[in-house]
């Protein structure tokens, strides 16, 4: 109801004043009977004045529905007044009528409006004695009138369940809508944190296992070989250095620091010498002379695919030789890292690595294998040139 008032809620008032007014002063012209035209227009201002200051807010309000009745009976009333006291008074109809219809529900407002209509043929009989030919127009007019009022009425009834039921769509539509950007607000946290622990899993825990890793070494070489332990040792203050670059870069919601300070090619390449480097493993890297610039995130994929590999060939594999390899196959740029190492199930690989490589990898539309046997493991990956 809110709805249709405060879309036509002025048009009412215009008509609910011309009404009045017009009523008023044709009453007033009408000089048969002062008194009773007296009568009339106290009983016109007053059902003015019982609207504005009472009505108006029933009206508004659905859940007044006995104070509606009420209100109905005393605007009955008070046209029943006027009308009986003079018939010109009639015109008020215009306004009581729609009145009745937007206080009450269809059938009662019928009966009531029928009601008003009759009163105004009752005070000319009463008043005139009207009889034989003035009847016959009388009564069929009167007819209707009253088939118009209850069209008119049934028409105001219809726009205003409309416009109700169309209030009501927009409010669940709204909360809808709210549901959805509560939904879509938890889901992008969820999603920001499962990529939060992709990047923590790729670049500091990887960089703190180097460290873990270096600094055994340096405990058993510092007295047999404290050259190895001295280089041991700033490979270690490297990978700390780095790791503190990435989580500078992380908490800045930049791209990884080696793709900001270099190319991917570089990034695999310094990979894969650190990894030489740190183990003693034969590391071959090969990379195709033609490789296609590609998006930032199709970059970080790439990078921490290389990253989950060599680590992963650096805690599991036991491998002698490995092989890292950026090639440009059809329109899909692909990393390939082999070893001859152990081998593993990929099927009962439970670590977060390689289920974090492929959700990665179909973000940006690639995809993800891994073969792996008693004769090594090859991991491929490839992203959308």
């Amino acid at each position: 109801m809110n709805d249709a008032w405060d879309r036509f809620n002025w048009l009412w008032e215009i008509l609910f004043a011309v009404t009045y007014v017009a009523t008023t002063v044709l009453v007033l012209l009408d000089e048969t009977d002062p008194v009773r035209g007296t009568v009339a227009v106290g009983a016109l201002t007053a059902l003015a004045l019982t609207y504005l200051l009472w009505g108006r807010g029933i009206v508004r309000n659905d859940e007044h529905a006995r104070q509606r009745w009420v209100f109905a009976v005393v605007v009955l009333a008070l046209v029943a007044t006027a009308v009986l006291a003079n018939t010109t008074a009639s015109f008020v109809l215009f306004m009581a009528c729609p009145l009745l219809f937007m206080t009450l529900e269809f059938r009662p407002a019928a009966v009531l409006t029928t009601a008003a209509i009759l009163l105004s043929p009752a005070s000319a009989i009463a008043d005139n004695g009207l009889q034989g030919p003035e009847l016959h127009i009388l009564l069929p007019m009167t007819a209707i009138l009253i088939v118009f009022g209850v069209l008119a009425g049934k028409f105001i009834l219809h726009v205003i369940e409309e416009s109700r039921a169309r209030a009501d769509l927009i409010a669940k539509l709204e909360e809808s809508q709210a549901e959805v950007v509560r939904l879509s607000r938890a889901a992008a946290t969820a999603a920001e944190r499962e990529r939060l622990a992709r990047e923590i899993h790729d670049t500091l825990a990887q960089g703190f296992t180097s460290i873990v890793t270096l600094a055994q070494a340096i405990e058993s070489e510092v007295d047999a070989d404290p050259a190895a332990a001295r280089r041991h040792a700033e490979l270690a203050a490297r990978t700390a250095r780095e790791n503190l670059a990435e989580a500078r870069t992380m908490v800045a919601a930049l791209a990884p620091d080696d793709l900001t300070s270099g190319s991917l090619v570089d990034a695999v390449r310094r990979l894969t010498d650190r990894l030489g480097d740190e183990t003693g493993l034969a590391v071959r890297y090969e990379v195709d002379s033609d490789l296609p610039a590609l998006a930032m995130a199709a970059e970080v994929v790439l990078l921490r695919g290389a990253q989950e590999a060599l680590n992963n060939v650096r805690r599991h594999a036991t491998a002698a030789a490995v092989l890292v390899r950026l090639s440009l196959v059809d329109d899909a740029v692909r990393l390939d890292v082999r070893d001859d190492g152990a081998g593993f199930d990929p099927d009962r690989a439970a670590g977060f690595g390689l289920r974090g490589m492929r959700s990665r990898a179909e973000q940006v539309g690639g995809t993800l294998s891994v073969r792996s046997g008693a004769d090594g493991t090859e991991l491929t990956l490839e992203v959308p040139a």
